[in-house]
């Protein structure tokens, strides 16, 4: 039993650490016919990537995918995505809005 509990605080530290030490960048690109999108950058490393771009889908409200090492929103979510992401745990200093 203490081997999982062991295990699984080790696994907290080293999340924590990776947050720690991410660069995320949010920038908002316009692409075909003039429909804004916002980019998120700075997460492939993650393995947990797909879950956090679900989650941002679902509480934002929007589509979008996780493609090409990014994550793209339909629309322009950049202060959402910023906001989402700091109450996931990511420090507001590695987070910069473009």
């Amino acid at each position: 039993m203490s081997e999982d509990y062991d295990t699984n605080s080790m696994d907290d530290v080293l999340r924590e650490l990776d947050r720690e030490k991410t660069n995320i960048v949010i920038s908002k690109e316009i692409r075909r016919y003039k429909k804004s999108t916002t980019i998120v950058r700075g997460l492939q490393d993650r393995t947990d990537i797909e879950s956090i771009t679900r989650d941002l889908k679902t509480k934002i409200g929007t589509g979008g995918t996780y493609k090409d090492r990014q994550i793209v929103l339909q629309g322009d979510h950049r202060e959402s995505v910023k906001s989402l992401l700091i109450s996931k745990g990511f420090k507001e200093k590695s987070i910069e809005i473009m």
